[in-house]
């Protein structure tokens, strides 16, 4: 399974797209973070590590996870 990472440079985000369901929850929760139309489509350095935990806690597939 593929997984992408994308840092902040204290939390790191992790993505697995097969899992991904296409939700929408990232993309309406941080728009300023999650951009499906822009390459890479993860920004997290537009956002605090704790929005961007909190937000990944609420990724109802599991796609999105924070890596420890």
């Amino acid at each position: 399974m593929t997984t992408k990472e994308y840092t902040n440079g204290e939390v790191t985000i992790l993505w697995q797209p097969e899992k991904c369901i296409h939700s929408g929850i990232c993309v309406k929760t941080l728009p300023k973070v999650y951009n499906p139309k822009e390459k890479p489509w993860v920004k997290p350095e537009n956002a605090t590590s704790k929005e961007l935990i909190n937000q990944v806690s609420k990724c109802p597939s599991g796609a999105l996870s924070i890596k420890n």
